[in-house]
């Protein structure tokens, strides 16, 4: 393990931008990227996992490299994005399978929710992590490979009550919950990691549907929010994540939301028609983004941290420092001693297995 203890780690606030890193342990040159003014988190992926013990190694070196920690974060959802599944993680269902429960049992469907929402954030917890970017509140219009079963279902009264329970059992763990992808991704065929996707209904159809999750659910049960990559030509030429009117005037004002806004990756390709990857972050932090995330692109996040100039303003810090855990979690032993773990942990092959 790299060893950057002779330096002190910086007095920093958190800065806009969430970068990652490549493999198991930091380079030097990632922790002196870790250490730029302009970050203020690390999300990681499957590649960052080799094992439990090598994950909260590494997670401590993250948090390490300043002295008020930076927030660190995964696409952990369940069902086919869940990044680490061995050495001992639990397999968490696809969220549609909670949805097909709640149409026989719907106390029974919020019941399972919580509790896989526990073993999710309890895990990760457990390790180092601070953050899982989930739920999905896209809602199940069955056109979407990327969306597919990481939906609850179509119903957005349904999803809204699932994600409910799921952020319920997150915050037992001490994680907060993250509602994406504003207004909404479920409609649109198209992968936004690949295309730029377009969805051209009414402003009045997306706000009566995809977006009332959103509405009802606000910064109470969802302190976080991360927009689509999609273009909504009927209401801005510009996609969510980039556009003031659907940050500023709808999410926080209609909808009087004051949680965090992430962008989503700047480097997939709905979000090219800002530019390159200044014109990017400049765009969606200009829309009201309070941070943005640059993955799998190295040199493209000390690009952007050798070029962008922004003063981020007080109030998405303090929004930021709101997601970090409320209290310390127990180490992965402890937990499983735990009878509360056992019994969620338990639940959750019965879910999969039907």
């Amino acid at each position: 393990m790299t060893n950057h203890s002779a330096n002190a780690a910086p007095l920093l606030p958190p800065g806009p931008v969430m970068v990652d890193v490549q493999a198991t342990r930091l380079t030097e040159h990632e922790i002196q990227r870790l250490q730029h003014p302009l970050v203020g988190g690390v999300i990681l992926f499957a590649r960052n996992f080799e094992s439990r013990e090598q994950l909260t190694a590494l997670c401590a070196e993250i948090h390490a490299c300043r002295a008020e920690p930076l927030l660190i974060a995964v696409d952990h959802e369940g069902g086919r994005v869940q990044r680490f599944r061995t050495d001992g993680f639990t397999p968490l269902p696809a969220m549609r399978q909670l949805g097909e429960i709640w149409m026989d049992d719907s106390l029974a469907a919020m019941r399972l929710a919580t509790e896989t929402g526990y073993v999710l954030a309890a895990e990760l917890r457990a390790c180092g992590v601070d953050l899982s970017f989930t739920p999905v509140l896209d809602l199940d219009y069955g056109v979407s490979s990327v969306i597919g079963d990481r939906a609850f279902h179509r119903d957005p009264q349904i999803v809204s009550m699932l994600a409910r329970a799921l952020t319920q059992g997150l915050l037992l763990a001490g994680m907060a919950a993250c509602g994406k992808h504003f207004p909404g991704h479920g409609f649109v065929q198209a992968d936004s990691h690949h295309e730029i996707p377009v969805d051209t209904r009414s402003l009045e159809e997306i706000m009566g549907e995809d977006a009332a999750p959103y509405g009802w659910l606000g910064d109470m049960v969802l302190p976080s929010v991360m927009p689509a990559h999609v273009i909504y030509p009927e209401v801005d030429e510009a996609p969510a994540g980039f556009s003031p009117f659907w940050i500023q005037s709808i999410l926080r004002g209609q909808l009087r939301y004051d949680g965090v806004v992430f962008s989503d990756d700047l480097t997939m390709e709905g979000a090219s028609v800002a530019g390159d990857i200044l014109a990017r972050a400049q765009a969606a932090l200009g829309a009201g983004c309070d941070m943005v995330l640059v993955c799998n692109r190295p040199d493209l996040a000390d690009e952007l941290l050798s070029r962008l100039s922004f003063d981020m303003p007080e109030i998405s810090q303090d929004r930021i420092r709101r997601l970090h855990p409320r209290f310390d979690a127990p180490d992965w032993q402890s937990l499983q001693r735990q009878e509360r773990y056992r019994y969620a942990r338990d639940l959750q092959s019965q879910i999969i297995s039907g």
